[in-house]
């Protein structure tokens, strides 16, 4: 538990844990939409509190929380910088030489820095707390009303779960390899640019391997078990609609008219 990565289930009894997958479902789709509303700091500030009371809720630490971010950093940091450099808004806050930074492009810096930290947490939370079959549940269920369209509900309901629930797995696996080939020598922080590009090289073809050879073990697995994904099945698990799921469900809808009020007003 204590290594904790983005993706990973926590078998945790607790109130986020117990939620209909559905509504952890609908409710981060609702979330994410509404961080991308300019409500400035205010409404950042209140959907940051009740991030923070999802977490509380969760059991889950805020140092596990920060290991998940922790990869994703300089996915963030390479962001920033592009913003910090390429826009060229409101006033001129210094320039050094050919790099100017404008009070706009600082302000923006912050927002995508606080909406990324946001889209991470709350997507650990749901990762955290909800089973890959029950994340293939739900998703499958919310998907339902295409079936008449004729859309692959089910199909596409197993690939997002496959994806999610191999994402701590490779990020293992990406840890893994790069123990093996620093010991190797191999150094990923430090030489020319040429010899970074090089060092990358020897991570990523090893890691696509890995993955390939990984889907083919599952793949080979789900056809030993005769899993046929257009044959109809029942369901040992029947997802229950409860009280506690429609309240929850209501506080995520307030939270998300208030980001745009706030977007409209501020």
């Amino acid at each position: 538990m204590n290594n904790m990565m983005f993706g990973k289930y926590l078998p945790i009894d607790s109130f986020i844990h117990r939620l209909d997958p559905r509504l952890k479902i609908g409710s981060l789709l609702l979330l994410l939409i509404a961080v991308f509303f300019d409500a400035g700091f205010i409404g950042y500030a209140l959907l940051g509190t009740f991030v923070i009371i999802m977490t509380l809720l969760s059991h889950i630490k805020v140092s596990q929380v920060l290991k998940a971010v922790k990869p994703m950093l300089f996915m963030m940091a390479f962001l920033m910088i592009f913003n910090l450099l390429f826009i060229q808004q409101g006033n001129l806050l210094f320039s050094i030489g050919f790099i100017k930074i404008y009070d706009q492009a600082v302000l923006q810096t912050v927002y995508i820095f606080i909406r990324l930290i946001l889209i991470i947490i709350m997507t650990t939370i749901l990762t955290a707390t909800t089973k890959p079959l029950d994340l293939t549940l739900g998703i499958e269920h919310l998907l339902s009303p295409f079936k008449k369209i004729g859309f692959p509900t089910h199909e596409v309901a197993m690939m997002i779960s496959i994806a999610l629930r191999f994402i701590p797995t490779l990020l293992e696996e990406t840890q893994r390899i790069m123990k093996a080939q620093a010991s190797r020598g191999v150094e990923f922080s430090e030489g020319s640019l040429k010899e970074k590009i090089l060092s990358i090289v020897s991570l990523i073809i090893p890691l696509f391997i890995s993955a390939f050879q990984r889907a083919e073990d599952l793949a080979n697995a789900m056809e030993s078990r005769n899993y046929n994904p257009e044959a109809k099945r029942t369901r040992y698990k029947q997802l229950v609609w409860k009280l506690s799921d429609t309240i929850s469900f209501l506080c995520v809808i307030a939270i998300c008219i208030a980001m745009v009020i706030m977007s409209f007003v501020l």
